[in-house]
This record gives C-alpha cells, structure tokens and sequence, in this order.
C-alpha cells in the first residue's frame, strides 16, 4: 500500500492478544519500522534485576536508567534489543522478567525515561509502535491507533505455545500470571492499560492473523482518505 502522507500507528492491547505478530506484518505489508516498547520495559526490568534494584526504589532506578543504553537492531529480520553492546533478547523474555516489567512499567522516573525515547523515534514517522499506553499516553496524536484484545484463555494459549520451549510453566500457571497482569496493567496509577477513546478495537479470539492484517489495512487507508 502506498500512502499519501507520513503517519504513526500504534498498537495496544495485553499480553497474547496477538501485537508483536500482526504488527511486524503490518509494518511490512507498510514498509514501516516497528518498534516493541514492551521489550524496552523488559530491558530496564533485566538491569533492575541483575543490579538487585527494586521495583519500588525509584531514585535508583532513575539513575540507573540514566546510565542504560538501549537499542533495537535489525539481524537476519528479526529484531533484537541489546543494552550496551550485549543481546539481551532472550534472556528479556522469563516469566520472572515479564511480572518485573509490569512493575518497573508503573513508576514515572521509568516511564519518563522511555517516553522520550520513543517521541524522538516517532518524529521520524512511517513506525509502529507496539505497547500499552502508545495511543493513550506516548503518541495521543497518532494519525492510526489499534487496540487488540482476546479472551483470557486464548492468550493464555498462545502464550503458552511461544514459551513451551523456554519455560517449565503450565498452561494454568500462564493464563494466572495474564489475568494477574491485566489486573495489575490495568489499574495502575500511571498510564493504565486501556484502549485510546479514537482507536479501532479489534477483538482477535477468533481472527486468523490475516484476517486481523486486514482490517488494520483497511482502517490505515480509511485514515489516509479522511
């Protein structure tokens, strides 16, 4: 599809609810970047851990953050995050990491850090930003916005599916931990996990990842014709 003018999409929604997929799909069909902002969150949660910061200790996290380089690569078409000159993709991808990353996610020296970050990113348009709170707090202006949703249990499932290789978790154990962190996304004091008031919500329990694609196509040349 070519487009008449230079936009940001973003796309939000809880975990399993099918974003990194369809998002690195749409940005090819686009010929866009994409961006994992979850992956980010994951970063600072690793440091945090492996320095034995707390979640809660913001005046170290600030500072820690200060000090952290984070940057996304593009290697044999996958994307990979490093912190410093280390890959730290896979080890970003734990269940441990995955509830540390909700935590870290909810403290403002945190999000402060990124949310620059990602505006000087987005200035170069034609991306896609990947996340929770990209439409409602990183990017209220976005030209395209995207919320995508599914029941529990499927996310849960195809969860499940992704980390069977890499986790010991039961498929029980991981659909506890996404109804735990929708609760805890959700609720948050800063920036809760919600769809932005203009975004397209597309509930994807029963939609073939092309059938998702598509409607996204279809509402990014909507926007393009408004």
């Amino acid at each position: 599809m070519r487009l008449k003018k230079p936009i940001v999409i973003t796309i939000d929604g809880p975990a399993g609810a099918g974003k990194t997929t369809v998002s690195r799909i749409l940005a090819d069909r686009l010929g866009f970047r994409y961006i994992d902002t979850g992956a980010l969150y994951r970063g600072i949660a690793l440091a945090a851990k492996e320095q034995g910061i707390s979640s809660d200790d913001d005046s170290t996290l600030e500072e820690m953050c200060r000090n952290l380089s984070l940057r996304f690569e593009l290697i044999s078409d996958r994307l990979k995050l490093f912190s410093g000159d280390r890959d730290i993709t896979e080890q970003i991808r734990t269940p441990e990491i995955t509830m540390m990353a909700s935590a870290v996610s909810a403290r403002p020296v945190v999000r402060t850090f990124l949310l620059d970050l990602q505006r000087l990113i987005g200035m170069e348009k034609q991306v896609i930003f990947e996340g929770r709170d990209m439409g409602t707090v990183v990017f209220p202006d976005a030209e395209v916005k995207f919320f995508l949703d599914a029941s529990p249990r499927t996310r849960a499932v195809r969860r499940f599916n992704e980390m069977k290789n890499s986790s010991s978790q039961t498929l029980e154990e991981v659909e506890r931990d996404i109804v735990l962190r929708d609760r805890n996304d959700s609720t948050r004091a800063v920036a809760p996990l919600k769809p932005a008031a203009d975004a397209v919500r597309i509930d994807t329990t029963d939609l073939s990842l092309e059938e998702v694609v598509k409607i996204m196509l279809k509402a990014v040349e909507n926007a393009q014709s408004s």
